[in-house]
């Protein structure tokens, strides 16, 4: 990995984008089919969800704005697209599918965003973006699965959309390691900043002090 990260350097990759005045955390699509080997699950999905308690947690003392992500399509099919097709098994995930749902550690309490999603990002027609910017939201703590797919997908809409993504290392999971980690280096060179969860959790807990000071 060596050479191709001189290439990078080289051409000035990997700036950092930091933290901006207020973050806000974006939990996509860590539900129950994810956390299921059986269904979309497996590699380091478990680890990840298991790591990211203490994060939620952190920030929900905070008071600093959450968001989760689930995937949910029409029982009847009506609603079904490109992605369904390519991946058929997921028309599993309705609305009232336990499968669907948002896993226990992570449970979302009242005054938490959820917001149902069909396509990998969780920006692409949706209100997510003018509901992070209304609540004063210029930096987006990312954390989820998969790290190649819907996390990928939602960290460049999350930059596109002017939010800078800080994604937590260790509390995002893929059901494969090579996909993973290919997708953090890439995703850490281009499009957002890499940090582990305790420096994340530090950080914002400086950002907070100095609010109140």
């Amino acid at each position: 990995m060596s050479a191709e990260l001189d290439v990078y350097q080289r051409q000035r990759f990997g700036q950092r984008l930091g933290f901006g005045h207020r973050a806000g955390l974006l939990v996509v699509d860590f539900v129950n089919s994810f956390n299921d080997p059986a269904l979309f699950g497996g590699g380091n999905i478990g680890p990840a969800i298991e790591r990211s308690v203490a994060l939620l947690e952190a920030c929900r003392q905070m008071k600093l704005p959450i968001a989760f992500t689930r995937l949910v399509f029409e029982g009847d099919g009506s609603d079904h697209n490109l992605f369904v097709r390519k991946v058929p098994k997921l028309a599993v995930l309705t609305e009232d599918a336990p499968e669907s749902f948002v896993v226990g550690e992570l449970a979302p309490v009242p005054g938490e965003f959820v917001l149902r999603k069909r396509l990998p990002s969780a920006f692409f027609g949706t209100e997510l973006g003018a509901h992070f910017t209304a609540k004063g939201v210029d930096t987006l703590v990312i954390i989820g699965c998969t790290t190649s797919g819907c996390v990928r997908a939602s960290v460049l809409d999350a930059m596109s959309s002017g939010f800078r993504p800080i994604v937590v290392t260790d509390c995002v999971g893929d059901r494969a390691l090579a996909p993973h980690e290919a997708n953090l280096f890439d995703l850490g060179q281009k499009y957002a900043d890499l940090m582990e969860r305790d420096a994340v959790i530090a950080a914002l807990a400086a950002m907070a002090r100095e609010r109140v000071a």
